[in-house]
């Protein structure tokens, strides 16, 4: 038996402070650029099934029952009653939470408390160059300020992350730009830019890595599936070979989120470079009862020391649960399998869970 008593979740979001009908809380299971199409549901899918598998049980129900039912259960607990029950039961110990959502989410500090937990605050690069760019009324004033925010940030964040593949695409030149190439830049966004205008410039977006590669804080960078409306040829980690190589020697260990489906590629960067590591988390929330298959690949290329457990939730408590189940059942299976093979040690294999559940993400992030 492959046990893993303690997860450090290291990247995920708050929850919703409010309760949720059935419409609502299924456009939260994933994220897509509409409705279901008439006539389906997204709880027909692999996350949809593995809520409706591993949540029930928390709130005093049997797995699988329908949605409706599970659904009127969690209103009468009431939504801070549940999100406890849910938050308790998924067995993490630790959240780092990215706060760079919109949205009414709780915080890092709410987080913990109905979690019983630790929780920490990851910044969100382009947010805070945002929120810079509302209050500064010059170019030089901008950047400087957003210098002087970075610098700030850091001083009590455990990491930085980036949704630069979001916006504009991973394959970005991998070398800062100059100072003249930043301040054009920054004049032409300022000028077109009005309050709360989202940052995709790909040099303004080059010049936050740089910065906050230079802070030595971990650099979370987002690749593979995620936003609606991104393109996914433009989100493999593999565009970031070279950015990577620039990077070798800084004192900044890069983590590659999500990744799926390039979560091969994520695994080969994490094995050829000392300073990167490959996130094993949203890949499995998506992939459900294939979860399994999903780890398994990501093991075959990626050294045991730098493979990281998240559970990427956003929203709602139930993708906590299914992320902390999802990779507790994978890992047991896959590490369990190879054990009962006569590949592994009994010893080796729980010492490898213990590593990629929490002791890799605690020597990364430096967590006590």
């Amino acid at each position: 038996m492959i046990e893993t008593p303690s997860l450090v979740d290291q990247y995920c979001h708050g929850v919703l402070r409010t309760e949720l009908g059935l419409g609502t809380f299924e456009t939260q299971l994933a994220r897509t650029e509409g409705p279901p199409a008439p006539g389906t549901t997204l709880f027909d899918t692999q996350t949809g099934f593995a809520v409706r598998r591993w949540c029930p049980p928390l709130l005093g129900l049997e797995p699988h029952c329908p949605p409706a039912r599970y659904l009127a259960r969690r209103r009468e607990l009431g939504v801070l009653e549940a999100g406890r029950r849910l938050l308790r039961g998924s067995g993490i110990t630790t959240y780092l939470v990215d706060t760079g959502l919109p949205g009414d989410l709780t915080g890092p500090t709410e987080l913990a408390s109905a979690a019983d937990a630790e929780a920490r605050e990851i910044v969100r690069l382009e947010l805070l160059a945002e929120q810079v760019a509302d209050t500064s009324g010059t170019v030089e004033s901008f950047l400087a300020n957003l210098a002087e925010s970075v610098h700030g940030a850091a001083a009590n964040a455990v990491a930085f992350t980036s949704v630069a593949g979001v916006r504009h695409g991973l394959a970005l030149a991998p070398e800062p730009p100059g100072p003249g190439e930043v301040r054009g830049a920054a004049g032409r966004w300022l000028a077109r830019r009005r309050v709360g205008g989202e940052l995709s410039d790909p040099v303004l977006l080059r010049h936050l890595l740089w910065i906050a590669a230079a802070s030595g804080l971990p650099l979370q960078l987002h690749a593979g599936l995620g936003e609606p409306g991104l393109r996914i040829d433009r989100t493999d980690p593999v565009l970031l070979t070279d950015f990577v190589r620039a990077t070798a020697g800084l004192g900044t260990d890069l983590v590659l989120l999500h990744s799926y489906p390039y979560h091969r590629h994520a695994a080969h960067l994490a094995g050829v470079f000392p300073h990167v590591y490959a996130d094993s988390g949203a890949a499995l929330v998506r992939t459900g009862a294939r979860a399994a298959t999903v780890l398994a690949e990501i093991l075959e290329l990626a050294p045991f020391g730098k493979i990281v457990f998240s559970s990427g939730a956003h929203s709602l408590p139930e993708l906590h649960v299914v992320g902390a189940r999802l990779f507790r059942e994978a890992l047991a299976r896959v590490l369990g399998g190879w054990v009962t093979e006569g590949a592994w040690s009994l010893a080796d294999a729980q010492r490898v869970a213990g590593l990629i559940a929490a002791g890799n993400a605690r020597r990364v992030y430096g967590l006590e």
